[in-house]
């Protein structure tokens, strides 16, 4: 989902690049409540491991195919706001080193892919965790549910970019329709890869995953 150079108009570009580096501003500044000397590393890892899988695309439909936009395991394992950063690092890194998605379309990218996942995927997530027993079991499949919801609704802010500026000929309703679509496939490749390795690090070293230390103060909180 990694938009091109010219797909979208150069002011529709520049306006979402504004709301973009306001959301990472502001994500540079809250990081820092959510990452200490212990877990700052995770966040680097989390931005690896992100960028290595993102490289792995999986079949969907119609000779189509995905991958992981990371935005819901980053959240979990480190924080949305320490997860923002990190899927915009990646996204910065594809963009200059690779050609992975326009320079000009990259304020685009990192709006849909590290503000907009991230801050459904949180929303999600907590939301979910709330109904759910609060045990380790839950974060996994908790952040598997916000991976599921996260990819089609961030397809979808790049259907309302596209409406707005897009240079396509196709009708707004087409790509809105084929985006939302082929982003429930992949947002079911993208719980499982997420629901997986949450499991395999929560079961390994819960003390660094982010979505369950806020889960085991809230409980020490409740039983003082």
């Amino acid at each position: 989902m990694h938009i091109p150079d010219g797909f979208i108009d150069i002011p529709t570009s520049a306006s979402f690049g504004l709301l973009a580096v306001a959301g990472t501003a502001v994500a540079l500044k809250k990081a820092k409540t959510e990452l200490d000397d212990r877990t700052a590393p995770m966040a680097g890892l989390t931005a690896v491991f992100i960028f290595a899988v993102q490289m792995l695309n999986f079949p969907v439909a119609a000779g189509t195919s995905g991958h992981l936009l990371g935005g819901a395991l980053a959240t979990v394992l480190v924080g949305p706001y320490a997860a923002s950063l990190a899927v915009t690092v990646v996204l910065g890194v594809q963009a200059l080193l690779f050609a992975d998605g326009g320079l000009s379309a990259l304020g685009l990218n990192i709006f849909n892919l590290s503000i907009v996942a991230v801050i459904v995927s949180h929303l999600v997530f907590v939301t979910v965790k709330k109904v759910m027993p609060k045990n380790r079991g839950s974060i996994p499949i908790a952040a598997a549910i916000a991976a599921l919801i996260s990819v089609p609704v961030s397809a979808s802010a790049f259907a309302l970019q596209y409406a707005v500026g897009g240079t396509g000929t196709a009708p707004a309703s087409t790509v809105f329709a084929a985006m939302f679509s082929t982003h429930i496939l992949i947002g079911i490749g993208e719980a499982l890869i997420t629901m997986v390795t949450v499991s395999a690090i929560i079961s390994t070293r819960s003390d660094l995953v982010y979505g369950w230390r806020q889960e085991r103060i809230s409980l020490e909180v409740k039983t003082v």
